[in-house]
């Protein structure tokens, strides 16, 4: 990270949207999400993401309005960070204001790891 970034970065963690706010607060708190240690304002590659668990290799955007605007810029960037292994979970802050729980849900069912199938051939005889 150069010192540019580390500036932006620094800036934006002193600033968080009201959406990042409460988001972060559930993230940092919750006992179901906990061991996921998610970071604030995170850089991969030249993106700083908003949320990034580095152990499930889960990053969670909040979008605002400008980004109704901006959905192919924000859809190379997305390609880009999954490139790097990591799944990208994108939310509007409408969605963490009038749906908190229902955001929470979706973050945990990917951060649930999905079962394996069952062998081939194992049924009854």
């Amino acid at each position: 990270m150069n010192d540019r970034q580390r500036q932006f970065a620094r800036r934006m963690r002193a600033q968080p949207t009201d959406a990042e706010r409460i988001l972060w607060q559930r993230l940092r708190h919750d006992i179901a999400l906990t061991g996921s240690h998610f970071r604030r304002q995170a850089l991969i590659g030249p993106f700083i993401v908003d949320f990034v668990s580095r152990r499930a290799k889960l990053v969670i955007e909040l979008d605002g309005g400008q980004h109704d605007v901006q959905r192919s810029a924000d859809e190379v960037r997305t390609g880009k960070i999954e490139a790097e292994g990591y799944r990208v979970l994108r939310f509007w802050n409408h969605d963490v204001f009038g749906n908190l729980e229902g955001v929470l849900s979706e973050i945990q069912s990917a951060l649930s790891p999905t079962p394996n199938p069952s062998p081939q051939g194992g049924g009854e005889q």
